[in-house]
């Protein structure tokens, strides 16, 4: 192929036509595949003349539940594209056997091996998870919006940026063959002089921004805007867990983007922090990146500590068992989470009194996360217990989550880590907690809260039939990885010579055809719930279910969330107003100011994004001109910032407050 010459160098930097894959006919089949539904998508969307009012409505709001719901959209849509990684790994390792290499080469399974985590870590579970605290929380303490309603904005399409840099590196360039941590020297640019580790760099520093803002902003939020009455010990237990877990955002990420920043540094400017080279060291990156990675673990699963607990209260038609304990082994786990990273690198020559200590305090977290489950068991005692789906998900998160914890434990001892560490032991427990803790949490969630947000209930028994297929299908799909680990079986293979594990690795296979099933359930749940949502208006159910104050809202709820302020004496505040014949007033309205929407948010995260992309192709010129333009568009967003506002009327109101008498007397 001719050399370019030095304009077009200049214009495209290392972008050229061989940066297409048109030679891998499993991404000609993918790209063919997803811009033929795009395009579908497109004209629907084109059809029914939507593109506006999305623009008006959900593009440019910053109104904290419809920005939640467009964070649980994301990641619904990356979960998608997350698990056909999964399933093309699983076929991959099922059929790889002596003289069958497979169907997958060994550079792109390596790149599906990648992004599989990234996206599953970056963008499936943060997405769902900030989602989920951005539309619950301000409802739970009696907010009208987050602290700071712009940011929010932001901070999302700042997270769909980095989203869009991973599924393009599909179709344009490769992603990172390092594994979905980037460890030096795999990461250096000796080893991957191609664009694969930078799409991962940009990616994640683009997305870590969106993160650590929403972070902060739920943070301040959660201090300083909760209704009057509402002390801590009388918070909601899932806004406790949101609080936990957004201080660990906002103290982890940071470090995140630094190791990053280094890397980057390392590959672009020839550095050499991370290399043995005039004195730097890979230990260095690798501590860097877990301790961020560890407390990342808990700011994942906290939040769905907290869920579990609404959802057993509220199903058991109980209190909350050891509301305080509660409380108090939440702060304990967080403060834990940040003493027990390098338990994540035992094997790496730290020596025996570091790994001792690092073991105690890795068992020692086990004690808070236990006191949990006898809380939750203790609040299901003696209650009047109704298993419909989110208490489903969350009793199989209970059986679930014990095993991952007890292989955990057995982690947590470095002689047998030292055994089990790099086989696949390890990759049957890490999914045992993600699986069985965060994803059955969010699950349970999205079933719990979707009343709330969208005024009507899903129907039952599609969630029924995923949820069941998802628990089988996950023991058959890591339990036998378990097995496979004890034999000595190490991880980040793509191809196997002992042809008497081929049948573990066909049972994991078939587990994960079972949960592509529970997947297919749940979205036909979404779609049948959706076509059947005026027969399924009614969302009072048992009057016992309105226990915090997020319930004491329409469904869904007003652009304020709030009519009047409530006044908060208990921890099942709305509850509480119930018994007392709590009546809101209808009259004495205030005039209620809420910002209008803005476009500066998804502007300011496309150019990010935009730089993104320039600086993965080294197009330098294209880095400077949007680094410009996100300058320049911030000032003038700052500066003519209108400060307009939505007031509602009177009569809106009233209704607002009719609707609240009618929610207190089971007739809503």
């Amino acid at each position: 192929m001719p050399e370019r010459s030095e304009l077009a160098n200049f214009i495209f930097g290392r972008l050229t036509w061989d940066s297409i894959p048109l030679h891998e006919p499993i991404l000609i089949a993918t790209f063919a595949v997803v811009a033929l539904g795009g395009i579908a998508l497109l004209g629907l969307l084109t059809y029914y003349r939507v593109w506006g009012y999305l623009w008006r409505e959900w593009f440019t709001s910053i109104d904290h539940k419809k920005i939640g719901i467009m964070y649980v959209i994301l990641g619904i849509v990356m979960l998608l594209r997350g698990f056909a990684d999964a399933i093309m790994m699983r076929i991959q390792q099922a059929v790889a056997f002596g003289d069958n290499l497979g169907y997958l080469p060994p550079h792109h399974y390596d790149q599906i091996f990648t992004a599989h985590g990234v996206i599953m870590i970056f963008f499936v579970a943060m997405p769902l998870i900030t989602g989920l605290m951005n539309f619950v929380v301000p409802l739970q303490i009696g907010a009208r919006d987050v602290a700071f309603p712009f940011l929010n904005n932001f901070s999302f399409w700042m997270t769909t940026g980095g989203a869009i840099l991973v599924m393009m590196s599909l179709f344009v360039g490769e992603f990172a063959r390092t594994g979905w941590l980037a460890y030096p020297p795999l990461s250096g640019i000796l080893h991957s002089p191609d664009v694969g580790v930078d799409y991962y760099i940009w990616a994640l520093q683009v997305a870590g921004v969106g993160t650590l803002l929403s972070g902060i902003n739920l943070l301040v939020t959660i201090v300083k805007m909760r209704a009057p009455g509402m002390t801590l010990m009388r918070m909601p237990i899932f806004t406790w867990t949101a609080l936990c877990s957004n201080v660990l955002i906002v103290a982890a990420f940071p470090v995140l983007t630094a190791a990053l920043a280094l890397l980057s540094l390392d590959r672009y400017v020839g550095t050499n922090f991370f290399t043995a080279d005039q004195g730097g060291s890979a230990m260095l990156y690798v501590n860097l990146i877990w301790i961020w990675g560890h407390p990342e673990v808990y700011i994942l699963v906290l939040p769905v500590f907290g869920v579990f607990s609404e959802v057993t209260a509220t199903y058991s038609r109980k209190r909350l068992f050891g509301y305080a304990s509660m409380v108090y082994a939440t702060v304990v786990i967080t403060v834990l989470s940040y003493l027990v990273w390098l338990h994540h690198f035992f094997t790496m020559g730290s020596g025996a009194s570091v790994n001792s200590f690092f073991g105690i305090t890795t068992m020692i977290i086990s004690i808070p996360t236990g006191a949990k489950i006898f809380n939750w068991l203790f609040t299901m005692y003696h209650g009047k217990i109704r298993y419909e789906p989110p208490m489903l998900w969350t009793v199989g998160f209970m059986v679930t989550f014990v095993i991952g914890g007890m292989t955990g434990v057995l982690l947590a001892v470095p002689p047998a880590d030292f055994s089990l560490h790099n086989s696949l032991f390890l990759i049957a427990h890490f999914h045992n907690v993600i699986i069985g803790g965060v994803l059955f949490g969010l699950m349970a969630a999205i079933s719990y809260w979707f009343p709330k947000a969208f005024g009507y209930r899903l129907v039952n028994s599609w969630g029924k039939a995923s949820f069941w297929f998802w628990l089988v299908g996950f023991y058959f799909a890591f339990m036998p990885l378990y097995w496979l680990g004890l034999l000595g079986v190490t991880r980040r293979m793509n191809h196997f010579d002992d042809p008497s594990l081929q049948i573990w690795f066909q049972i994991a296979a078939f587990g994960a055809f079972l949960i592509a099933l529970g997947i297919a359930c749940f979205i036909i749940q979404l779609v049948v719930s959706f076509r059947r949502r005026d027969q399924l208006r009614d969302v009072t159910g048992d009057p016992w279910d309105g226990r915090t104050l997020e319930w004491s809202t329409s469904s869904p709820p007003p652009q304020y969330n709030f009519a009047f302020t409530p006044v908060v004496h208990d921890t099942d505040a709305w509850w509480q107003m119930k018994q007392l014949g709590y009546r809101r007033p209808l009259d004495g309205f205030i005039p209620i100011h809420m910002p209008k929407n803005t476009a500066a948010g998804i502007v300011l995260a496309g150019l990010s994004t935009l730089m993104g992309f320039a600086l993965i192709w080294h197009i330098w010129w294209l880095v400077i001109a949007s680094f410009a333009s996100i300058v320049i568009a911030a000032i003038i967003h700052t500066f003519n910032y209108k400060r307009d506002y939505y007031i509602p009327t009177d009569d809106v109101v009233r209704t607002e407050a009719l609707r609240t008498q009618q929610l207190m007397t089971g007739h809503g």
